[in-house]
C-alpha cells in the first residue's frame, strides 16, 4: 500500500471576507473529490480571509501512481485562476 499525501498552502485573490474564502475552497475542495477521488480537507489557517492550507491524501498500490496523482492535483489547484499556491509540501509514504 503507497499512500500521497500533500499539504498546500494558498493565497486566495479578492476574497474580503472568511464567506468568500469558505466559499472559494469549498467549491475548489468539492471538484477535486469529485474528478480526482481522494480525502480532502482545509486543515489551518480557518481565521485567516486570505490564505488556507488544505491537505490531500491518496492511497494506491504503486508509487509512480501517487506520484502522478498528487502531481495532476496540483496542477488542477495551480490552475485556478482565484488562487496562488504559496508553497507545498509531497509526502510518498
Amino acid at each position: 500500500m503507497v499512500i500521497g499525501a500533500c499539504t498546500l498552502k494558498l493565497q486566495i485573490f479578492e476574497s474580503n471576507s472568511l464567506k468568500d474564502k469558505r466559499h472559494v475552497i469549498k467549491s475548489i475542495i468539492g471538484k477535486i473529490q469529485s474528478r480526482f477521488n481522494v480525502s480532502i480537507a482545509e486543515l489551518d489557517l480557518n481565521d485567516s480571509w486570505q490564505v488556507s492550507i488544505i491537505g490531500f491524501a491518496c492511497v494506491t498500490n504503486n508509487t509512480n501512481h501517487a506520484n502522478q496523482m498528487v502531481s495532476n492535483i496540483i496542477k488542477f489547484i495551480d490552475g485556478d485562476s482565484r488562487m496562488e499556491i504559496i508553497d507545498y509540501n509531497i509526502e510518498i509514504l
